[in-house]
């Protein structure tokens, strides 16, 4: 079956759904989904979005923060461009129906994170990511041009090779889709497809990232020909969560912004203080790569499971108040944070690199944009700051809506394109097989391709991802695609660009620290890959 869009958006998360409502107002747009609409990222972000609304903060500070979190990687001229949007695009979210905290004598409370030098942190109590969520799925479903279209899982990009009269120039006419509902193949095409899939942070043992962020949009468009960049920084939220049952539950960086101590656990030495002053004078403060570090560090250094963050010294009545969803979780597990430390690991929280795009959210192929998480913009560098992410999700979101509309003209209709082939109809019973591989993987990237690294481990990583492509490409070409197998094949595809953006990099620089090269180099670029 195949189905026509104007637009075709692959992702319902704050990227996808802002650029979906801009191009509604003249197009028909088709958003995909691969489970619920509110499955992916953005509905986990608890912190809030990074904006200069306060007085005495300023455009330049903004930037020159970001600029200092990403070692010297960004891409300047983007910084500038997201930065000097950020304010008006906190208002249309406003105007939607995001009910941002509100301050004092200010219109909203704003609060600060690491990294940043000025208070610029716009939130909804601790479920930011939620409440935008929210907002932006009922703008959509109220939209009569935006066409919802949830468990539909993205296989492979559609592109000029597809069609029935083949053209060489890489052109992206949509999306083969598996409908969860139905097991059939659905061909989607559109004169332009937007990729909004996220990250890849469930290549790694233990994330913060929910069950979907798999790298499919990544693997995708690699696969088709897009160059990806800077997929080695990996970052790594400081605060997860330690809990045997609870493998993902995110300890907001407002925490420590609002004046919470990591400490020592007792019965080490040192039991009870500080460690971060130790590290780095912004201590608790300090860009993430740089907690991270120290975490993992003493972690290793004392053989301890975790350490403990304490925001117990405040009030109990501000903690409740900043981090009610936080209080409430945590008070169910049996840990008052008002009144005892929260046991933290480090966890893989975002990725920093992904597909190549511009200003205007074009990739290197002709009718393919991206936007979020799934894109490398040059916003970011080699570390993301603190609430820099949703940011580029509605400006980049927006700015492919806006230059898809103006090169409208210029965009034909999909040609005839070939159906999915359905000749590969044979059940497997080795469903084994794909959780055994899934595991290997997220197992020998956590070990190898972690925090701290060395090339002798990446090449044992990369000597594994070689063996693993055989099983998962014998296997993919063999037997009827599921949604589980769909998603390995992507994993490891990330997996394979991580490592070897990795082993490519003969220096340490943000997010990618080496013990073979624990200097950076005197040269900053991004790490290019090309198909």
């Amino acid at each position: 079956m195949t189905t026509e869009f104007d637009v075709l958006v692959i992702g319902s998360g704050a990227a996808g759904l802002t650029c979906a409502l801009n191009l509604a107002q003249h197009f028909h747009v088709g958003v995909l989904s691969k489970a619920d609409l509110s499955a992916g990222s953005t509905a986990w972000a608890q912190g809030g979005i990074a904006a200069v609304l306060e007085p005495g903060d300023t455009f330049e500070s903004h930037i020159e923060d970001t600029m200092v979190a990403g070692a010297g990687l960004n891409h300047r001229d983007i910084v500038e461009f997201v930065v000097e949007n950020a304010p008006a695009a906190i208002e249309r979210l406003a105007e939607i129906g995001v009910p941002f905290n509100e301050g004092g004598t200010e219109r909203w409370h704003l609060t600060r994170e690491g990294g940043h030098s000025h208070r610029r942190i716009v939130h909804v109590d601790d479920a930011t990511g939620w409440a935008v969520q929210q907002a932006l799925e009922k703008a959509a479903a109220a939209s009569p041009n935006i066409t919802l279209l949830p468990d539909r899982v993205g296989i492979d990009l559609v592109t000029s090779r597809h069609g029935e009269r083949y053209s060489g120039d890489g052109h992206v006419w949509g999306v083969y889709a598996l409908d969860r509902a139905t097991g059939r193949v659905e061909t989607l095409t559109a004169r332009a497809t937007v990729l909004a899939t996220g990250g890849a942070g469930r290549t790694y043992l233990f994330s913060t990232a929910p069950r979907g962020a798999t790298g499919d949009g990544i693997a995708m468009a690699w696969r088709a020909g897009c160059r990806v960049a800077n997929m080695e920084f990996m970052q790594f939220h400081p605060t997860c969560l330690y809990n045997l049952e609870v493998k993902n539950f995110l300890i907001t960086e407002a925490v420590r912004g609002e004046g919470g101590h990591l400490k020592l656990p007792p019965g080490v030495p040192g039991g009870g203080e500080r460690f971060m002053p130790r590290f780095d004078p912004r201590a608790e403060l300090a860009p993430r790569d740089i907690v991270a570090r120290a975490i993992d560090h003493e972690i290793k250094r004392l053989g301890l499971d975790y350490v403990h963050l304490d925001i117990s010294h405040r009030e109990p009545e501000f903690v409740k108040h900043h981090f009610p969803n936080i209080y409430e979780k945590l008070l169910g597990l049996g840990i008052d944070m008002t009144k005892a430390p929260i046991p933290v690991v480090p966890a893989q929280h975002y990725t920093c690199g992904g597909v190549v795009i511009d200003r205007d959210g074009r990739t290197d192929l002709p009718g393919l944009y991206a936007a979020g998480e799934v894109s490398h913009s040059g916003l970011h560098g080699a570390n993301r700051l603190a609430s820099n992410s949703l940011l580029e999700c509605f400006v980049f979101g927006e700015a492919a809506a806006k230059h898809i509309t103006a090169s409208w003209d210029g965009l034909a209709s999909p040609p005839p394109i070939r159906a999915w082939d359905e000749s590969r109809v044979t059940d497997s019973d080795e469903e084994v097989v794909i959780k055994q591989n899934w595991t290997e993987i997220r197992r020998f990237m956590w070990n190898y391709v972690g925090i701290v690294r060395t090339t002798k481990r990446l090449e044992r990583a990369q000597h594994r991802i070689k063996l693993l492509t055989g099983e998962v490409e014998d296997f993919y070409g063999h037997f009827r695609v599921t949604p589980d197998l769909i998603e390995l094949r992507n994993l490891l595809t990330a997996a394979d660009l991580i490592v070897r953006s990795a082993l490519r990099r003969h220096e340490s620089r943000g997010l990618h620290y080496t013990l073979d090269y624990p200097q950076p180099s005197s040269s900053a670029e991004d790490t290019v890959l090309i198909p």
